[in-house]
């Protein structure tokens, strides 16, 4: 585009844009940022992105969350992202907001880590002044973007062990969706929750709030939408693991089914709202569920079934590091390796970052043909845990 155009575009001269180019003058008004993305059709985030797109940047294996914290904790401290932001005379509109979420989540879905970390504090605090702005007739909306910001938090947060941290983000997301009144919002925050609950170990109330949630949806809600039958069968997913894990089996059987007759009923593998909910996740739940209740044959019996080529790269990859669990428990320590590694091409982000795969390298280490093998010693040093 001419740089006479774009500077007609924003309201600008061409020498200022010239200076902006060339890092001569300081970007630093997110109004501008915002009018200069709506006019190349990019991301806000594209502009105030601080790693580049290229080349590829290797991402530490522990990746930093202290700018998440900050803003999950105190929206004073993100700075100067938040002075730029406080000093608008107008919040940000909640149609960039629906779409910067809807980045952020495919960023996770698609297991780009870093990108969903550099993004997040900017959206959790643009988020939040937009629904404290919001005009009353707005408020609903602005609190579903709250919420789903929240939810995203939480997710990168629990696959990185900040378990305390993300339990905080998903008790504050579904505070925001019950406020929304969105029974599929609401649904989707209670999933957040079962999972942070999960994470810390509080198996017996992760399995409840599954069964408690699961309650709520079918007395209030007779919608049998795709979406919400997703939201409401991807809740008793991580509820019939928290019920496995705690060797309750009737119960994580019960959740098992009923989900797969949720997914029958939607028929196809979807993502509504993120879900990636279908007939080919309950089925890598039942692997899960299977591995934790001790019922390792019958994880392999399952695996083979499962196709995970059309999920989103994020859902096939930790099932794949439930394969590899799987593998390690029946002493098939090559085929374990071999797994880990076949995931570490489609999503290396994840397996280097993903507390579940950095404990499974060094348990496949303390085995005779883990210390033996250079391709697991490769890979534990490109996780820098050697």
């Amino acid at each position: 585009m001419p740089q006479d155009v774009l500077a007609g575009l924003v309201g600008r001269t061409e020498d200022w844009l010239s200076k902006i180019e060339n890092d001569r003058a300081a970007l630093d008004r997110l109004s501008v940022i915002r009018t200069l993305a709506d006019a190349l059709r990019i991301s806000v985030f594209d502009i105030i992105e601080p790693y580049p797109a290229a080349p590829p940047r290797r991402v530490p294996s522990s990746p930093d969350v202290g700018p998440v914290r900050s803003a999950l904790t105190d929206y004073r401290q993100l700075s100067p992202l938040l002075a730029a932001i406080e000093a608008e005379p107008e919040p940000p509109r909640l149609e960039v907001l629906r779409r910067d979420v809807a980045e952020v989540m495919a960023a996770y879905q698609l297991s780009r880590y870093g990108r969903m970390l550099a993004h997040l504090p900017a959206l959790l605090t643009q988020t939040h002044l937009a629904a404290r702005e919001a005009p009353e007739r707005q408020r609903p909306d602005a609190d579903r973007l709250v919420a789903l910001a929240n939810q995203s938090a939480a997710m990168i947060l629990t696959k990185l062990g900040e378990t305390d941290l993300a339990w905080f983000a998903a008790q504050r997301g579904l505070t925001a969706a019950e406020r929304s009144t969105d029974p599929t919002i609401t649904g989707s925050l209670f999933r957040s929750v079962i999972h942070a609950l999960l994470s810390q170990g509080r198996l017996s109330e992760a399995a409840a709030m599954a069964q408690h949630a699961s309650q709520h949806l079918r007395r209030r809600h007779a919608d049998r939408s795709p979406t919400l039958l997703s939201v409401h069968g991807t809740l008793l997913l991580p509820g019939a693991v928290a019920a496995a894990r705690a060797d309750n089996r009737a119960d994580a059987m019960d959740y098992l089914a009923r989900a797969e007759r949720m997914a029958n009923e939607l028929g196809v593998d979807a993502n509504h709202l993120w879900t990636a909910f279908g007939p080919t996740n309950v089925r890598i739940h039942r692997v899960t569920a299977a591995m934790a209740l001790g019922e390792v044959p019958l994880a392999l019996d399952l695996i083979p079934r499962i196709d995970t080529a059309r999920l989103p790269p994020e859902r096939a990859v930790r099932h794949s590091l439930e394969v590899v669990n799987a593998y390690r428990a029946r002493n098939k320590i090559d085929d374990a390796i071999g797994e880990l590694l076949t995931a570490e091409r489609r999503a290396a982000e994840q397996v280097h970052c993903h507390i579940m795969s950095r404990q499974l390298v060094h348990r496949l280490r303390d085995t005779t043909t883990g210390r033996r093998s250079r391709p697991l010693a490769e890979l534990a040093r490109r996780m820098s845990i050697i």
